[in-house]
């Protein structure tokens, strides 16, 4: 079987498990994820798989076997990495258009503003004219 067509075909669900098993205990790179994947099929720590039962799900440990695991170590390890990216939060202020006055509908409360000649004390309410809005976005984009 020829290298370069084992790393495009589409690997088995239980050998990525196997990856990203490895790859949730220690957080590495290839060739320090590849050291640990050795060591989690010799003592068969996944499933009791031993190195035979990977080779079955096309999981390869030999030098031929290398260029199809570290593309499916790359792979998993992309995913993992945008699961693991950390989101900030944008506050931003809505901006009513002047332009067109909204009418009130009929069933909903109406606020009261109540202009005062000096500042709010403790015991006052205080409110926002402008209201706020959240949103997600990934951060480091």
């Amino acid at each position: 079987m020829d290298p370069r067509s084992a790393a495009t075909g589409t690997p088995d669900p239980d050998a990525i498990e196997f990856v990203r098993f490895c790859y949730r205990r220690r957080h590495v790179g290839w060739p320090e994820l590849y050291d640990e994947m050795c060591a989690v099929a010799g003592r068969g720590l996944f499933r009791g798989y031993s190195a035979d039962d990977l080779a079955g799900l096309g999981i390869g440990f030999s030098l031929f076997g290398m260029p199809a695991l570290s593309v499916l170590a790359s792979r998993v390890v992309a995913e993992e990495q945008a699961l693991r990216r950390p989101v900030t939060v944008t506050i931003t202020a809505e901006v009513a258009e002047a332009s067109e006055p909204r009418s009130a509908p009929t069933d909903a409360p109406v606020a009261q503003h109540v202009a005062l000649d000096q500042a709010p004390t403790d015991h006052e309410e205080r409110s926002f004219d402008v209201p706020i809005r959240l949103s997600l976005a990934p951060s480091g984009a």
